[in-house]
């Protein structure tokens, strides 16, 4: 009896045997189409054996092996089985996610060469590189010298030529035969960075990967990959399992962007499984950041990691100027300072262009009525609803419900509704007014949310077609953006004293990188900073450049609370149509855990160990409460010790799947979690 264990997109964490008359140990990695329930389904053979802990009369059969490309190697499998132990997701949904979606269905692109190219393809061509800078030169050569594992973190200052680093390294790398994957947090840094590559690497086989692919393109794509012909893979979180049999780099731009966090599915961290990828291959990989994570920075600071600098800009001879503009004390027009207004007014009269930056798209926050205390509340999470007047809808950026814009209150019947707060559609309206001579062009997810309005905009920056530019975080990394000298933030004090303890270190990344897109050339840039706060830690770091100052500080302070990189979280989410279920499943699932801890010598080999640090924290319900008509609560376990916290959330995790959980409750683990 032949059996081949088969992994399904099921969130069971198991795999499912099926008979296989015409198989062998050879079929491991190819995909299968198998019955399951009164359906067929698609998955991936992960196992081979004669024998079955399952009755042979239960065992169905195999439909079809599908032998119609190449097997999924080992070293993609072994990625997918970490992914999947580690995060504590199925195997199956992990190979799922991990495939294209036609692959992923069982089909096949039209005129795909199935066979195999393993050999070392021809060297492809370069055009010229400009040369590099002593520092440059000095980070270059170290990534590219090193012939087995080594995690390198590139911290340069914005326009410090990061990019040319991985240019370099890359033209060597593909001159010795090799793959190479880079990693970039969003789609629309894609296209400027796809442009570089092939310019610099015309002849080339570059597969670009992210979810705005046509299927079709992203299978061949994955193909390419898989049989050699593809040389550069140049992809967002998802790239991550491609499988590259010459694999020799790995390159992770603005590593510290929180996009590398899958939120939904299996949760996990590309930026992590990239660093495992590279450990298991024995090849290099470069973490590049001129805000590094936290956690990035003390691991280079400890000496896991090799920190390399590049403390100067390529191309202008100094950083932006900083300064810290003291509202409190003065009155707003329109939300601007008459500092902020002059600096615009000088840069008009220059010629020269200026960027706005508000975290906020919309017009305003909340609609209200003063009469009777009626405001635009989504009623389905706990947020309310955004005034989008240019459509005159009201939108929540939560779960996307949409409403009419209403004349009058719904509750008092009240005419005068008024928005309170503002938005980028605001922000560019009140610019219009104080500027009317000059071209404004927003630039958030309600204007760009296509590809192709997006490259209409950056067309528009690029050919000097816009003066001020009003734009959210989508403007605020991998831009160059020549004729831009002024960049002034608005807005950014909430983030200040946010429950979130990461909530600092975003702002000063955000707000670093912003800043960044000014003076990137031959023109000397400046920062505005509206804030009540001008003396606080955080804005004086920002103002003297020194990102140092800044991660000393907040690693402290995270020693001193136990916060990661100190401690190790997985969290437990539920949510279900009722607040007080989600927190009785959570109550329920303490319970278990606080008998497993007790129980740590019984035979099944409990999670405990000698000076066993877990915690169990109580289940509360999470700061965005109620989500798509759904009540959400959760419980935080953490630890000192990575490897208590895993074998602990793995035997927790097994024991939840033999509860009964109610029929409308969900729940899943986020192992290091970065939303709470």
């Amino acid at each position: 009896m032949t059996i081949v264990c088969v992994a399904l997109d099921l969130p069971l964490p198991r795999v499912f045997d099926y008979l296989a008359a015409d198989s062998s140990e050879s079929d491991i990695g190819y995909r299968v189409t198998v019955p399951f329930g009164r359906s067929f389904k698609t998955g991936v053979i992960v196992g081979w054996k004669t024998t079955s802990d399952q009755p042979a009369d239960r065992l169905k059969t195999v439909v079809a092996i599908l032998r119609d490309m190449p097997p999924l190697p080992g070293e993609w499998l072994a990625l997918c089985k970490f992914c999947a132990a580690y995060y504590q997701a199925s195997l199956g949904e992990v190979c799922a996610l991990a495939l294209p979606p036609m692959l992923r269905r069982g089909k096949l692109p039209r005129e795909i060469k199935a066979k195999p190219n393993l050999g070392v393809a021809p060297a492809p061509t370069f055009s010229t590189s400009p040369a590099l800078l002593p520092d440059q030169q000095s980070a270059m050569a170290e990534i590219t010298v090193a012939k087995e594992y080594r995690c390198f973190l590139l911290h340069g200052v914005t326009g410090s030529g990061k990019t040319e680093v991985y240019l370099h390294a890359i033209a060597e790398v593909l001159g010795r035969g090799g793959q190479v994957l880079m990693l970039v947090p969003e789609i629309a840094l894609t296209p400027q960075l796809e442009n570089r590559v092939r310019t610099r690497f015309p002849s080339a086989r570059l597969v670009v990967a992210n979810s705005s692919v046509a299927d079709a393109a992203r299978a061949r794509g994955f193909l390419d990959a898989l049989s050699g012909r593809a040389d550069i893979i140049l992809g967002t979180r998802l790239a991550v399992f491609i499988p590259l049999p010459r694999l020799r780099l790995i390159v992770v731009d603005e590593e510290h962007d929180t996009s590398f966090k899958q939120q939904d599915g299996p949760r996990y961290s590309a930026r992590d499984l990239a660093i495992w990828r590279a450990h298991q291959l024995a090849i290099s990989i470069v973490l590049g950041s001129a805000t590094p994570a936290l956690e990035t920075y003390h691991h280079a600071r400890e000496g896991r990691y090799r920190l390399l600098d590049l403390p100067l800009r390529a191309v202008a001879e100094a950083p932006p100027t900083v300064h810290l503009i003291d509202i409190r004390r003065e009155k707003l027009r329109d939300g601007l300072s008459q500092a902020f207004i002059t600096a615009l007014e000088l840069r008009l009269a220059r010629g020269e262009q200026s960027l706005v930056f508000l975290n906020r798209r919309g017009y305003a926050p909340v609609l209200a009525c003063s009469a009777c205390g009626w405001i635009s509340r989504c009623h389905r999470c706990a947020a309310n609803l955004v005034v989008h007047l240019a459509d005159a809808r009201l939108r929540c950026h939560h779960c996307g419900f949409e409403a009419t814009l209403p004349r009058a209150c719904p509750d008092c019947g009240n005419l005068d509704l008024q928005p309170f707060g503002r938005g980028t559609q605001r922000l560019e309206a009140a610019l219009a007014t104080l500027f009317p001579q000059a071209r404004i062009l927003r630039i958030d997810r309600d204007s760009a949310n296509t590809p192709k309005k997006w490259q209409t905009l950056l067309a528009s920056i690029h050919s000097g077609e816009a003066d001020i530019l009003v734009g959210t975080q989508m403007l605020a990394k991998g831009h160059d953006f020549p004729q831009l000298t002024l960049v002034g933030a608005v807005g950014a004090d909430a983030a200040l004293f946010a429950a979130d303890f990461r909530a600092p270190e975003r702002l000063f990344s955000q707000l670093m990188q912003v800043g960044g897109r000014s003076g990137r050339a031959d023109l000397a840039g400046e920062v505005l900073i509206q804030t009540e706060y001008p003396d606080h830690p955080l804005y004086q770091a920002l103002a003297d450049h020194d990102y140092a100052r800044f991660a000393r500080s907040q690693l402290e302070e995270r020693r001193s609370a136990g916060f990661p990189p100190f401690t190790f979280q997985a969290l437990l989410r539920a949510e279900s149509p009722a607040m007080a279920v989600s927190l009785e499943f959570l109550e329920r699932v303490k319970g278990l855990a606080s008998t497993l801890l007790e129980n740590s010598a019984s035979p099944a080999g409990a999670p405990q160990s000698p000076g066993n640090t877990i915690v169990l924290y109580d289940p509360v319900p999470m700061r965005l409460q109620r989500l798509m008509a759904l009540e959400r609560a959760q419980l935080l376990v953490e630890s000192v010790s990575r490897a208590q916290l895993q074998n602990f959330v793995k035997h927790w995790v097994s024991a939840i799947h033999g509860l009964k959980p109610p029929r409308d409750l969900r729940w899943h683990i986020d192992v290091d979690p970065l939303e709470f």
